[in-house]
This record gives structure tokens, sequence and C-alpha cells, in this order.
């Protein structure tokens, strides 16, 4: 089992699969997952970040 706490990039609001967050494109890269030829270190090169969802 490996530990969601790695799974989070510098992008991202939560760990992937926690309650009330979706996957969204990466603002910084635009989705791409490059940043001029470099792996983007804000989605940490998969092109998508987690954001909260929702707004209770």
């Amino acid at each position: 089992m490996t530990n969601q706490k790695d799974d989070v990039n510098p992008g991202d609001d939560a760990a992937p699969g926690t309650a009330g967050t979706g996957e969204v494109p990466c603002p910084d890269c635009n989705g791409t997952g490059d940043l001029n030829g470099v792996s983007c270190k804000n989605c940490g090169g998969t092109g998508k970040v987690i954001k909260g969802v929702g707004g209770a």
C-alpha cells in the first residue's frame, strides 16, 4: 500500500481519492504535464491537480 501523502503534488489541495475533490487541468502547464520542456513541478508531470469541488 502506498502512502497517499506521497501522491500529493504542490498544486493539489488534497490526496487523490479524498471525498469532495476532483481532478482538474493543471493551471501552470495547461494540462500538458510539461513546462518549457521540463516536467511541471506543480502537477508532478501528470497534467492534473486535485482541487476541492462544491461549495457547501
